[in-house]
């Protein structure tokens, strides 16, 4: 498949994840509903952004935009300190008859990452085998991604290395994770594995992407080797509660 076909599934998820993509201005706030639903994992995340060297993206819930606008000019890490504040009376408000939790302000944390995807991943050879989430022998970290994840064991005595789940974002977003026992470390297994979930998301009409933290080094390598480049992107936000 062409690249701009595949390059267009990065639109459409992001536009899907933040209610409007690209960004229409340096700094563009998106007032949209969709941030008091829940996410993947039953989180609400009532502030989400992804800037890029050509523009920034955060997508807040309607009644936190005029504030959030107040944050043009900021520095990144100022910009994401300040978003629990900027959100939380709104996302509250957004969930007064949603959630017991609601009549009171809830704890919210903010957050940025390393946001990378990938159209071309590496190269290299399969490491694991895709079974669903929920097999008995399948670890507990495992599970909560739900649908198969994909897991590395030992040839000889069957016991789990590593292994892949998939948060599933949208249509279209697949965020790959990836954890590896410290055991088996020093591998190569989750370049491995996350290269071979990759090709298998583009198969499947999606498009991977990957996070991590600006100072996991460890994670970047991975990220980098399994063909998921360092595009100078930054993914951040404010994590809510889980909704009732």
């Amino acid at each position: 498949m062409e690249e701009g076909n595949l390059a267009q599934r990065l639109r459409r998820h992001l536009a899907a994840w933040l209610g409007r993509w690209p960004a229409a201005s340096p700094f563009d706030v998106v007032g949209w509903p969709g941030r008091l639903r829940p996410g993947w994992d039953g989180r609400v995340y009532p502030a989400l952004g992804i800037a890029t060297p050509d523009g920034t993206v955060l997508s807040v819930p309607p009644d936190a935009e005029s504030a959030a606008r107040g944050l043009a000019g900021l520095p990144l890490d100022q910009l994401v300190e300040a978003l629990p504040a900027v959100v939380g009376a709104g996302f509250a408000g957004g969930h007064h008859d949603e959630s017991p939790a609601s009549a009171s302000a809830p704890d919210l944390t903010a957050y940025r990452a390393v946001f990378r995807w990938s159209l071309r991943p590496a190269p290299l050879p399969d490491a694991g085998v895709w079974q669903s989430a929920q097999d008995p022998d399948v670890p507990e970290w495992l599970r909560p991604f739900g649908g198969e994840v994909l897991v590395a064991r030992d040839p000889d005595t069957g016991a789990y290395l590593a292994g892949v789940g998939i948060k599933r974002h949208d249509g279209y977003g697949r965020e790959l994770a990836v954890g590896t026992d410290p055991a088996a470390r020093s591998r190569g297994l989750a370049r491995r594995l996350v290269a071979q979930a990759a090709r298998r998301v583009l198969d499947e009409g999606g498009v991977p992407t990957y996070q991590h933290d600006p100072a996991n080094t460890a994670s970047a390598r991975v990220a980098q080797a399994a063909g998921f480049p360092d595009r100078g992107w930054t993914s951040f936000g404010v994590q809510g509660p889980f909704a009732a």
